[in-house]
């Protein structure tokens, strides 16, 4: 174990050519160069006084990093992976557990860059989490949501065998807009087969960190 204090550092998913580990500080500064002008950060996140938006946006990025890992808990955690492809940073996709060890749901969020888009990497990816929290992490469901004009999300999720669980208004902008959310059950996660593409390494020696005897 290379991080004895700090195991997920050692976790790997690998599905097909892609390969997701999680997050460390020296990445933020390729997310932060790297995120796509489409994708919404947290509206609610402090900005700060400078001309830039970009500098705004990755700030909001070291500050979303940060956050994650120091206020970890097992019943509240969101874990961020860099995604690779040939070694190279590809996109971003999170998995998210409250309550976990009771409730037993993940939740997720993504995005590629732009270059990579159309060619289905977003579906492995969004499927090695899938693997992970359904496999070793023993989840019983998968939630997630999506603005109602995010075709590719919504895409991906029903690829998968998400199924319908509702819409809301949420705040967009200064309006508001219709979010679709989406859950997938346990079961439906079995009979799919897709826990069979996924490869975990690394997972046992981190357990503990989402409160799983």
């Amino acid at each position: 174990m290379t991080h004895p204090y700090w195991p997920l550092f050692d976790l790997r998913l690998r599905t097909g050519d892609v390969t997701l580990r999680p997050m460390t500080e020296t990445d933020q500064l390729t997310v932060a160069a790297r995120l796509p002008a489409d994708v919404e950060l947290n509206p609610a996140a402090t900005t700060y006084a400078v001309d830039d938006a970009d500098v705004n946006r990755g700030i909001v990025i070291h500050q979303s990093y940060w956050k994650a890992y120091g206020t970890w808990h097992p019943e509240s955690w969101r874990l961020s992976f860099a995604v690779l492809v040939d070694d190279e940073f590809v996109g971003a996709q999170e998995l998210e557990g409250n309550d976990f060890p009771r409730l037993r749901t993940v939740d997720s969020a993504s995005f590629l860059v732009n270059a990579v888009r159309g060619r289905g990497i977003g579906k492995q990816m969004r499927r090695a989490v899938l693997g992970l929290a359904f496999g070793p992490m023993g989840a019983q469901a998968a939630i997630t949501s999506a603005w109602h004009d995010n075709h590719a999300s919504l895409g991906v999720s029903r690829a998968l065998g998400y199924r319908p669980n509702g819409e809301t208004f949420d705040r967009r902008g200064d309006g508001r807009d219709t979010m679709v959310h989406l859950r997938m059950l346990r079961a439906d996660w079995v009979a799919s087969g897709a826990a069979d593409a996924v490869s975990i390494s690394g997972f046992e020696e981190c357990r503990h960190l989402f409160g799983i005897g």
